[in-house]
């Protein structure tokens, strides 16, 4: 009994001893840093929560800027942005779409809006605006029809803009050999020639008095080395044909051609039942 009533005493002394220390204020911390602390929220808790994100206002400034000045530009300059943009989308498009598109206001300009009629470039049915091209073409069947119509030839640039593949299908005709594409020497501009013996073609006199007066060499193969150094393939092969003739013992001499006597009064005559083989000597 005495050693558990002295266990009671010592267990009463230490809970007063950490009741007592509890009481004591720690150096540095106040009852107001203590309160903020206990309502602090714990990190991860529903009450935590970012920083709300600074409100931003769509800033059109720049755009707007850009606006402006299309519109504030020349007439020619906004006329060859309408018509870069029906080159390029190839649609009829109202004047609203236009706007949409390129900035440019036809409705408000009537500068823009007439000069756009009359514009040889540029078709309008009264309600939408297009591209005109000089030659109303689809497809390279229609290309090669036109091709055909011109056999003096017909300048590349204005077929260019027909319709977006012109251009390829050109090169695909030449490639079938249905067309030739030559440069003009005084503009430096490709011209398309149909490539078809049935085709007439008119040259002027001034080409066939240069083409008469180019003296040729006489020996075939001097000829044959001319047309080799100007790129293109000789039909004959005149070395391998005399080399093969002189192992089979022939001559390659070239033979003189008798020259034809004409019948003269003084010719005899055997057959006189045919007076019409002789009308030169009577």
């Amino acid at each position: 009994m005495a050693l558990q009533e002295s266990l009671n005493k010592f267990k009463k002394q230490q809970n007063r001893v950490q009741a007592s220390v509890a009481n004591i204020p720690r150096p540095g911390l106040t009852k107001s840093s203590t309160a903020v602390s206990k309502s602090a929220p714990v990190a991860g808790s529903p009450l935590t929560r970012s920083p709300a994100p600074a409100v931003k206002f769509s800033n059109d400034t720049e755009r707007l800027q850009h606006i402006n000045s299309i519109r504030k530009a020349p007439v020619g300059a906004q006329i060859k942005r309408v018509i870069d943009l029906l080159l390029e989308t190839r649609q009829a498009l109202t004047p609203e779409q236009i706007n949409e598109a390129c900035y440019v206001d036809i409705n408000s300009n009537k500068a823009v809006f007439d000069s756009l009629g009359n514009n040889p470039k540029v078709n309008y049915d009264g309600k939408r605006f297009s591209y005109k091209s000089k030659h109303d073409l689809k497809d390279k069947g229609q290309l090669l029809v036109l091709v055909r119509k011109f056999p003096e030839g017909i300048p590349v640039i204005d077929l260019k803009d027909a319709y977006p593949t012109v251009m390829e299908d050109l090169q695909a005709l030449k490639a079938a050999g249905q067309i030739w594409l030559l440069s003009n020497f005084d503009s430096q501009e490709d011209i398309a020639y149909p490539n078809d013996p049935r085709a007439v073609i008119k040259v002027d006199d001034d080409l066939k008095h240069l083409f008469r007066g180019i003296e040729l060499p006489r020996d075939m193969l001097d000829i044959e080395k001319d047309l080799q150094k100007n790129g293109m393939k000789p039909a004959t092969n005149t070395a391998k044909r005399r080399a093969a003739a002189q192992v089979h013992g022939i001559s390659t001499k070239q033979k003189i051609k008798k020259k034809k006597h004409e019948i003269s009064k003084r010719t005899k005559l055997t057959n006189a039942h045919l007076p019409e083989l002789f009308q030169n000597g009577s």
